[in-house]
């Protein structure tokens, strides 16, 4: 039913309504929460229909055959873990698959006994919840900004930014094709094609991009999908190029987690690391905004 129809049935409506009822049917209108399922902001229900589309077509996972390095990271971790988006997969939702046998939040520690211990969940999206914490609180106004997510994956920085932030342009940086496809089908079909920029590439080989950025995002964007040398050369690219001033970094995890394992990579491979060191730890000159974040859900 469109607008102008609608409006008149629910006049017409209130006509029937004995006339010594009418005043307290129209308080109850104007103060219950009855109709608080109808008033969700558009937004937030634009990106739960994003996130459907994108479930339509992933597998439970979230993960794809061509990530190997990904899939082994994941396998090799101390106790059983399992990926799963926390765009697409919000805790209700989570708790419904449980609930139908096609997710598990225990595993079994001895096969058979009824010993079991919470799986580890891993999440290499950003939550609709943190993104918009993200955009409403975390970064500043972006009207005329440059955003810049580094390994856009599923691209929910940039549809949160689209719809959260009057940022100028938003390019997601995403080395898998296949993740570069799905962002071009959301960005097509939710017309988001005049603020959003995909760009299939290696980060390393966007330099000139990370010199006019105002925000880059960067959500555990190298540690599973890169070997420690490629991390390391990856960081030492940032740090040359992201130069503009008053420019903003948000990072998951934070850049002490992300390089306390890559120093002694970085001494061994590198004469320059120490400089390089010092670079990361300088770069709160540039007012760098640095954020940690992990996802287990127990």
């Amino acid at each position: 039913m469109e607008f102008r129809s609608a409006r008149q049935a629910i006049m017409q409506l209130l006509r029937t309504v004995a006339p010594a009822d009418l005043p307290a049917l129209l308080e109850w209108m104007r103060t219950t929460r009855d109709f608080d399922e109808f008033t969700q902001d558009n937004n937030d229900i634009m990106l739960k229909n994003i996130a459907e589309d994108l479930r339509n077509c992933l597998p439970l996972e979230t993960m794809l055959s061509s990530e190997h390095l990904a899939l082994q990271k994941i396998q090799q971790q101390p106790e059983p873990t399992v990926h799963v988006d926390a765009f697409l997969y919000d805790e209700d939702f989570i708790d419904s698959l449980c609930e139908e046998g096609k997710m598990s939040r225990n595993y079994c520690m001895v096969c058979g006994s009824h010993q079991t211990a919470p799986l580890g969940f891993i999440s290499h999206s950003f939550s609709l919840m943190e993104l918009k914490f993200i955009y409403h609180h975390v970064l500043p106004d972006l009207s005329g900004k440059v955003l810049v997510d580094v390994g856009s994956r599923l691209g929910t920085v940039l549809y949160g930014g689209y719809l959260y932030s009057s940022a100028l342009q938003l390019y997601g940086v995403e080395l898998n094709g296949d993740f570069c496809q799905l962002q071009e089908m959301v960005i097509k079909k939710y017309q988001f094609t005049d603020r959003i920029k995909v760009l299939h590439a290696d980060i390393c080989t966007q330099g000139s991009l990370l010199q006019n950025a105002d925000v880059i995002i960067m959500n555990n964007v190298f540690e599973y999908f890169l070997d420690e040398a490629e991390q390391a050369r990856a960081w030492e690219y940032i740090s040359h190029n992201v130069r503009k001033q008053g420019s903003l970094l948000v990072t998951v995890p934070s850049l002490e987690d992300s390089l306390s394992s890559l120093q002694v990579r970085l001494q061994g491979a590198n004469k320059k690391s120490h400089s390089f060191c010092w670079k990361m730890k300088n770069l709160e000159k540039h007012r760098f905004l640095v954020r940690s974040y992990l996802r287990i859900n127990q």
